[in-house]
């Protein structure tokens, strides 16, 4: 299997298996002279990690990451400074219970990708799907950890906006609150988590699961990243974010919402500020116009489907081309959604990063 690396100066390659003994990522290109802390990469990690609460898997796994290799250590013993040669992370997996999907060994889950995989390489890893798992997407955390410091003063936040039928109210959207303790489903509402749980505990018991989408902010983001026609920095982006487990859709800025408005509305107006610099009033395009980013606020929203692997029964067939019945036991996500928040802002720091670096490169200016 190749494809396992995206970027080009930001260079991401993760490996491992959802079963395996480890997984973790190798970051090439990482400018010398990043200081990062252990604490700052696992802090990400422990975001993203299985287990927190009800409503996500129960796999116990501490996600705890030792960097290996791509850096010296400061005078205080802690902080880590990037040599510019390939920092290497790993993530033990310590908490697998492989016996949990022997009944599926021949058969193919419907939604998954076991058809596709055993059609693709003549064989799969039906022990948690493998490389196809969410598993995998901690080495990406990892990764989006290290791809925040590249970028100087750039801040990426996301957030849980809708899940399944309901919806957030915007009108109440508080930062603040989303890594709130007491918040499971990293949603800027604070009045909407109530109603998201007494909605996923109705999901969960009943045996089924439910989608979501999640909506990634890059702020502090310098104008002029990215490149016209073949290297879009919304094109990156967008192939980042659907590379991510279970994701369906895409959207930059009000998306598909603007072939619902007309020009006058959609595009988004100029005036010189009191500082002399451009000022857009309005930020429909997402903070990225013809494929260039403006200087403002980078948004982007993808969507999840519902979690594949459920408890009630779905029509299949299995190796031999008999129908069979699937159940998929084991412990999974009734919304995978909910752990995606974390996965998307690293996935739209790497983009932004790699980007960042290439415009260096390219023009000599940061």
């Amino acid at each position: 299997m190749s494809h396992n690396t995206f970027g080009h100066m930001f260079r991401v390659t993760t490996w491992g298996e959802s079963h395996g003994a480890a997984l973790g990522c190798v970051v090439d290109g990482c400018p010398p002279g990043i200081r990062f802390t252990r604490a700052e990469i696992q802090h990400e990690l422990d975001r993203r990690r299985p287990g927190k609460s009800r409503f996500v898997t129960q796999r116990r796994e501490p996600d705890e990451v030792q960097v290996l290799s791509g850096f010296v250590l400061d005078e205080d013993g802690e902080t880590m400074i990037t040599t510019g040669t390939p920092v290497s992370m790993m993530i033990e997996n310590v908490d697998q219970r492989s016996k949990d999907y022997g009944e599926i060994a021949r058969q193919y889950r419907p939604g998954h990708a076991d058809y596709t995989y055993q059609v693709k390489y003549g064989l799969r890893d039906y022990r948690g799907g493998g490389r196809s798992s969410a598993r995998e997407t901690a080495a990406r955390v990892a990764a989006g950890a290290l791809a925040r410091k590249v970028v100087p003063g750039m801040v990426v936040r996301g957030a849980l906006v809708s899940m399944g039928v309901k919806d957030i109210d915007r009108s109440r959207w508080n930062w603040n609150f989303v890594d709130d303790p007491e918040n499971p489903f990293f949603t800027p509402d604070p009045e909407s988590v109530q109603m998201f749980a007494d909605y996923l505990d109705g999901i969960r018991k009943a045996g089924s699961s439910v989608g979501a989408v999640v909506e990634i902010v890059a702020e502090g983001v310098p104008a002029g990243l990215g490149a016209p026609i073949y290297a879009k920095l919304d094109q990156d982006i967008a192939s980042n974010l659907m590379s991510i487990n279970a994701v369906k859709g895409v959207e930059i800025g009000n998306g598909f919402e603007a072939a619902r408005i007309t020009g006058e509305e959609n595009a988004d107006e100029m005036r010189i500020g009191n500082d002399g610099k451009p000022v857009f009033l309005s930020n429909n395009a997402g903070g990225i116009l013809g494929g260039i980013s403006t200087g403002q606020a980078i948004v982007a929203r993808f969507a999840v489907k519902p979690t594949s692997s459920i408890l009630t029964p779905r029509k299949s067939i299995d190796i031999d081309g008999k129908d069979v019945e699937v159940m998929t036991k084991g412990r999974h996500d009734p919304c995978v959604g909910i752990r995606a928040v974390p996965i998307g802002e690293a996935m739209v720091a790497c983009a932004i990063a790699d980007h960042y670096l290439r415009h260096r490169g390219q023009t000599g200016r940061v």
